[in-house]
């Protein structure tokens, strides 16, 4: 027993605090983790990762599933570490809630991981991809496509976030196109709610384009097992390849891919604005032009389009005439029919994918990879986006009531604000009539709504 003194008053007064330590009372900081595991009850991980073989590894004293369904667990409290596993080895709540028979030791669970990602006849980073697809799919999570026409549209987005690993001997770290040591992997998420459909660790010096057909090939596949409705690509302008293209055109998807106009003078481009666009004068001295060209090209089957958008500017925005205009030029590879303003508006949306990036880095500490391997980096980021597809469901089903403490006009709730609200939940452990019950406190005002998003998957 401890205790410490504050004051409370200017005028002297003392309040003694006290701190006791109960061997009766089971207490968790993580209830939100019961949700979790009702989710993964719904995958096939626990059969499919156990029935996987590892050299010199036949019968394992940690099952396969209770090893990276552990991880899991701290991936989704926001861990990356595998040190951080060691707290929840001796407690009661953790292994209840996520359904395991042990929890790893550190060592174990890094020595797992290790040999899983050696063994690439095991298939632990494609399970983990096709359990996560496949759980979107069966508990029907809430999918928000965008309009193109009469046709709605979900979106594809694949695109490359760099790693920042700068002062580690990790193996792969190499500079980055940002101009900082670390890795360059490629995520593709699927919908206005950013679910991860596909993932691959690169290389910090690895080309964009590099490897991109096989992912955006997987990427369709994946996103196919997930829903089928119409998809959409979106890719920047390091993924403006004709094998994209002839990916897409295969696959029978539709597609905004921005052009790489790499030494295309923008004079050529005004010109084509010029006899082919509409023109909008924005103010004086500044033109805008939208507009598209269809062509035939060697090896397609269909005439491909290209959406432009071009600003001309002789006068800028403070009066000053310009000797030579200055001229912007944006080209989207599409097939949508839809109009030219629509597209553009269509690839602008491209950018939240940046915040998906930015959650799994920062929110699930992901950025600094825990590992040494690289291979073993690599299935960490696999298990990082499972992770990551069951805190944004967690959070997306929220949304279905507007129960929650904290009211706005929100569309998707950021991983940070689920973890820190419905993960980190502080309950005392029952055990009553054979039966398990969690006491929240008097005031835990997102409690009912764990306990709503809890039964609708439990």
């Amino acid at each position: 027993m401890y205790s410490i003194t504050r004051k409370h008053s200017p005028a002297g007064c003392h309040m003694k605090i006290k701190f006791a330590h109960s061997k009766e009372l089971i207490l968790s900081t993580h209830a939100g983790l019961a949700t979790v595991g009702a989710l993964l009850a719904h995958t096939g991980l626990t059969k499919r990762l156990n029935r996987t073989r590892l050299s010199e590894m036949e019968n394992p004293y940690h099952s396969h599933s209770d090893v990276m369904k552990s991880y899991i667990g701290l991936l989704c409290q926001g861990k990356s570490d595998f040190d951080h596993i060691e707290p929840f080895r001796n407690d009661d709540v953790f292994p209840i809630c996520l359904q395991l028979q042990k929890v790893p030791s550190s060592p174990t669970l890094r020595q797992r991981l290790d040999r899983a990602a050696e063994t690439e006849a095991a298939g632990w980073n494609e399970i983990l991809l096709e359990e996560s697809a496949d759980l979107i799919r069966r508990v029907q999570a809430p999918l928000t496509g965008l309009i193109a026409g009469s046709v709605v549209y979900v979106p594809l987005d694949i695109d490359v976030s760099p790693f920042d690993n700068s002062g580690t001997k990790k193996e792969g770290v190499s500079r980055t196109y940002k101009g900082v040591d670390g890795y360059a992997p490629i995520f593709a998420y699927l919908g206005q709610e950013g679910y991860g459909v596909n993932v691959e660790l690169r290389e910090g010096s690895t080309h964009v384009q590099n490897g991109t057909v096989a992912f955006l090939a997987q990427s369709i596949a994946y996103a196919r097992r997930i829903t089928d409705r119409p998809i959409v690509i979106r890719m920047d302008a390091g993924n403006d390849s004709a094998d994209n293209l002839h990916v897409c055109h295969r696959e029978n998807v539709d597609y905004i891919i921005k052009a790489n106009l790499r030494k295309e003078p923008k004079e050529l481009w005004l010109r084509i604005a010029e006899s082919s666009g509409i023109c909008c004068e924005q103010r004086e001295g500044k033109k805008e032009y939208v507009g598209f060209i269809e062509f035939s090209e060697k090896g397609f089957d269909r005439p491909l389009r290209q959406v432009f958008h071009v600003i001309e500017r002789t006068i800028d925005r403070d009066g000053q005439i310009l000797l030579i205009p200055e001229i912007e030029v944006s080209v989207y590879w599409t097939s949508l029919r839809c109009g030219p303003w629509r597209v553009i508006e269509l690839y602008r949306d491209h950018g939240t994918s940046e915040q998906f990036h930015s959650e799994i880095k920062t929110d699930l500490d992901l950025e600094r990879l825990p590992a040494g391997k690289f291979a073993t980096n690599n299935l960490v980021l696999h298990a990082g986006l499972f992770a990551y597809n069951l805190l944004r469901i967690i959070g997306q089903e929220s949304l279905r009531k507007d129960d929650a403490p904290i009211r706005s006009n929100v569309k998707r709730r950021r991983i940070r604000t689920v973890i820190q609200n419905m993960i980190y939940m502080a309950v005392r452990l029952v055990r009553h009539a054979g039966g398990l019950c969690f006491n929240f406190g008097k005031h835990s005002p997102w409690s009912p709504v764990l306990e709503r998003v809890y039964l609708a998957f439990a």
